[in-house]
């Protein structure tokens, strides 16, 4: 099994991906987004137990990825619990779906970096070579030019863990097998963290999202992916992949919180569902 992870920060004057939702997803202002994330983050660890005796580190992460303002708490609410990763986690495979483009492969991109208002992230060159060893997967900088899917874990990431590499990976309609297996290619140790992204029901009214999102949850907690239907999470693919990983590697998954924009900044008529978990 390969280990990549060297070469972090690349050279000045290589080919950088400029942030595509910054200003519309959560804040362009570098200081209003780390206050808007340190506070997300400070609710957040209010919540649930932080650092349990016993607890082993988290693996991967599963988190939403809508505005800030609608699924930010949420999604901070898997984020407080990476703290304790900070100086031991060195790269982050950020998985997710496409929203404007169709993909039947998992698509990675050939910039040397993604770019926040918080500053640069370098790729895994290493990582990404890995990947594309891979049956299925391909290199395809269309896909992730105005993708906000991973683009929003992004400044979570760099708050919580500091600087570290990148892998982005858009996965298309693939089997979780492959998936799973390209996860394996780069799955490391404890350096290596797994972000997934996805938001769960969508258009809804809040009753029954709620229903739908608490079966949905307890099929990623079973690790039963299977049983996350395509009409269940806009990140279906990415979240069956990391479930069959998860199956291999023997992971518990544990939910850490689940509510929806009805319960956040909208209202109850046609929300949408986020949920968040750890997998350790």
């Amino acid at each position: 099994m390969s280990d990549p992870g060297s070469g972090r920060r690349p050279p000045s004057g290589q080919v950088l991906r400029a942030p595509a939702v910054a200003g519309v997803f959560y804040p362009s202002s570098s200081g209003e987004l780390r206050r808007t994330v340190e506070e997300a983050l400070a609710g957040a660890a209010k919540r649930p137990p932080q650092n349990r005796p016993g607890a082993r580190p988290v693996k991967a992460v599963i988190a939403p990825h809508a505005g800030y303002v609608y699924s930010g708490s949420v999604a901070a609410s898997a984020y407080a619990r990476l703290a304790p990763g900070r100086g031991t986690v060195q790269r982050v495979v950020v998985i997710g779906p496409a929203h404007r483009v169709a993909l039947d492969t998992v698509a990675t991109c050939s910039a040397d970096a993604f770019a926040t208002p918080l500053g640069k992230i370098a790729l895994d060159v290493d990582g990404r070579r890995a990947a594309l060893s891979c049956p299925g997967v391909v290199v395809d900088d269309r896909a992730h030019a105005a993708e906000h899917s991973l683009e929003v874990h992004l400044p979570f990431l760099q708050v919580v863990l500091g600087e570290v590499a990148l892998l982005p990976l858009l996965v298309g309609q693939v089997p979780a097998t492959v998936v799973a297996d390209v996860l394996e290619a780069v799955w490391g140790g404890p350096e290596t963290l797994v972000v997934t992204s996805s938001d769960l029901s969508h258009y809804h009214d809040h009753a029954t999202a709620s229903a739908l999102d608490r079966e949905t949850a307890a099929a990623i907690v079973a690790c039963r992916p299977d049983d996350v239907g395509l009409d269940r999470a806009c990140g279906v693919f990415a979240v069956r992949g990391l479930l069959e990983a998860a199956r291999r590697r023997h992971l518990t998954v544990e939910m850490v919180d689940l509510r929806n924009s009805g319960d956040t900044a909208g209202g109850g008529e046609r929300v949408v569902g986020y949920g968040a978990f750890v997998l350790a």
